[in-house]
């Protein structure tokens, strides 16, 4: 029944109340995820009487926090997007330090080494020059399996953090979990749990900086979070529990998974953002990558080199053998494989070899080869048998045994290559500088032509024997060896474009006469100021060996450098900008739902005067009731 104490009693419990929930806000006005917390007042229902419905006073219905779902969506995207951004920037960081440094950068190791292979040229009889060369190629060689080491070991430090990364999302996902189970059973009564709801909130937001997370709320309550491509982390009171999982492939390279009733399902390729997305795309974009074109850089610099040197005469008079050696492709097999199937691979052209790795797989009864990188299927000739190999991509592959459908391989061209380069040569004797044929104009020669360069093609078969170039016309020639008078060649002469026969290559430059002739022979052992051979590895060093005859040793250095400069700045300009959008986003959510100690200020003093007017109406009700006692008694 509505009466004047019992509705001044209501108003002073409810302001008391909102008295309790004011204070609660300013007292965590700095607590990190603290949503302010509003007394929902409402009228209690009137009492009928004669004269009209009499109000009976006021109750607190609810109290609730402040809450905006888009603003807490956009905080958590644009925080896992800096976590992601961040963690790349600084992987990348590292890796152009390392090769983009001035005086020990990847540039400077083969400029080096070019500059001690001209200095060779200029004074081709010296020992010290020689030496420096040897000297040169060793330090080119530290150099580059220094950085195969480095890279080796960010890349150990990364699936170390990745493990970490792992560990914290389940103990988060568990957290998460927990609290929905206690917000579902304190929901029950009608009111929502504000405190838990505000711990579950922070759980998330510190999840998205490890992962991309997507979140739905749940009827009772709850909430469910999906990361990757809908994967289900948490549902209602069960925590979905990410694991590691050797790769396939490279056992010490970690995919990530999530377990279920099922098993294993392997998420790696669909996980993003966070920190831990951040981690795989700096694995997939910045160490694989620049490992393999290193990789590609050394077997280019061994490959050009050795068959020069090995076209050449030493100091000695013997033919030139390798300067440098490097690692073979590497074919690692599909964990899962069920046949007896063995892959054996080599390189085959250094102008189609790429940066990229490739599966090779049984599938449909044939082996299918695919570019990881573009995901391309890549064409292959041959059978894949000793004497017919698959030829593609730059490398011959040999396939031994029997496969099983879907059985698959890993090839990597060029990623083992740096480790196992090395410089092979200790003597400076052993510098090929010479080349092992020698070329003369013929003296009574009348036109402009002169001898660029003379080779050997194929050291292996190379005879020695003297060969005599004639020019029948400026632009006719023919070719015989001594003591034989059938022409071993015949063409049309372009100044410039090699004349080959007898395993070598005689190159001239100029217009001959007619009758004009020039001898090719072997060159004289005692011939050590000859640096025609060291001049052919300085072009061989700089001619566009690679990409298809497009690049050059130089150009890969230069293009790797810049790549992985330009993927560098670029993360650190999405993390500059993410940084500075989560700021913002989490500014105006602050703004909605955190605590305004001016405001909260004037509710406290509005709150104090309303419960101190109900005192006064208690008592005054004390003395009218007192008063009516007396008068009755």
């Amino acid at each position: 029944m509505a009466d004047l104490l019992s509705t001044s009693v209501s108003g002073l419990l409810a302001f008391q109340q909102a008295l309790d929930v004011t204070s609660n806000n300013i007292s965590n006005a700095a607590t990190t995820g603290y949503s302010v917390e509003t007394a929902n007042l409402a009228e209690q229902p009137g009492q009928f009487t004669g004269s009209g419905y009499i109000g009976s006073g006021v109750e607190v219905q609810s109290v609730t926090r402040a809450y905006s779902a888009q603003l807490t969506q956009q905080v958590r995207t644009s925080q896992s997007s800096y976590s992601s951004y961040n963690t790349l920037a600084a992987q990348a960081q590292q890796i152009d330090n390392m090769l983009s440094d001035s005086t020990t950068g990847l540039s400077a190791g083969l400029q080096g080494f070019a500059n001690a292979l001209q200095s060779v040229s200029t004074s081709p009889a010296s020992t010290s020059a020689r030496q420096a060369l040897i000297s040169q190629g060793q330090a080119l060689a530290q150099q580059l399996n220094s950085y195969d080491t480095q890279i080796g070991q960010y890349g150990s430090q990364l699936e170390s953090q990745i493990t970490s990364d792992v560990s914290q999302i389940n103990t988060l996902a568990t957290n998460i979990a927990n609290l929905n189970q206690q917000i579902a059973a304190a929901s029950a009564n009608g009111q929502t749990p504000n405190q838990l709801l505000d711990q579950r909130g922070t759980l998330i937001d510190q999840l998205s900086q490890y992962i991309s997370v997507q979140t739905v709320p749940q009827s009772n309550g709850s909430t469910a979070v999906y990361i990757g491509s809908g994967q289900a982390l948490v549902s209602g009171a069960v925590a979905q529990q990410l694991t590691t999982l050797p790769g396939a492939y490279d056992r010490t390279q970690l995919d990530v998974g999530i377990k279920s009733a099922g098993g294993v399902t392997n998420l790696t390729g669909e996980l993003s953002g966070g920190e831990l997305g951040g981690l795989l795309s700096a694995r997939s974009q910045v160490l694989n990558p620049t490992q393999n074109a290193l990789g590609r850089i050394s077997v280019a610099v061994a490959t050009l080199i050795n068959q020069q040197q090995t076209s050449g005469m030493t100091l000695t008079g013997t033919a030139g053998q390798p300067m440098f050696s490097v690692g073979g492709v590497q074919v690692l097999p599909d964990s899962g494989n069920t046949g007896t199937a063995a892959v054996s691979a080599s390189r085959a052209s250094l102008g189609q070899l790429t940066n990229d790795n490739y599966e090779l797989k049984y599938s449909g009864g044939s082996w299918q080869l695919t570019d990881l990188s573009t995901g391309q299927q890549v064409a292959m000739l041959g059978n894949g048998t000793t004497a017919s190999p698959f030829t593609a991509a730059g490398m011959s592959l040999t396939v031994a045994g029997t496969p099983a459908a879907n059985d698959s391989f890993l090839i990597e061209p060029t990623a083992g290559a740096t480790a196992g380069f090395s410089m092979l040569l200790t003597n400076p004797a052993q510098v090929a500088a010479a080349s092992l044929a020698q070329a003369s104009p013929g003296a009574s020669n009348t036109g402009s032509a002169v001898v660029s360069s003379v080779s050997v093609t194929n050291p292996a078969n190379y005879q020695g024997n003297t060969y005599t170039v004639t020019f029948t016309t400026p632009t006719q020639y023919t070719v015989t060896e001594s003591g034989v008078t059938t022409p071993v060649a015949s063409g049309t002469y372009a100044s410039g474009t090699p004349i080959t026969f007898g395993n070598q290559q005689l190159t001239l430059t100029g217009t001959p006469a007619a009758g004009d002739t020039f001898t090719v022979s072997r060159n004289n052992a005692a011939n050590t100021g000859d640096n025609s051979n060291v001049l052919a590895m300085i072009n061989g060093l700089s001619s566009k060996a690679l990409d298809g005859g497009t690049a050059s040793v130089s150009d890969a250095a230069n293009n790797l450098v810049s790549q992985v400069g330009v993927l560098t700045q670029s993360a650190q300009n999405n993390a500059s900008v993410q940084k500075t959008v989560n700021q913002e986003a989490t500014t105006a959510r602050s703004n909605a739902t955190g605590v305004n100690l001016d405001q909260q200020a004037a509710d406290l003093l509005r709150y104090q005067q309303a419960y101190q007017a109900m005192a006064q109406v208690i008592s005054m009700s004390n003395t009218m009731f007192t008063s009516l006692i007396q008068a009755v008694g």
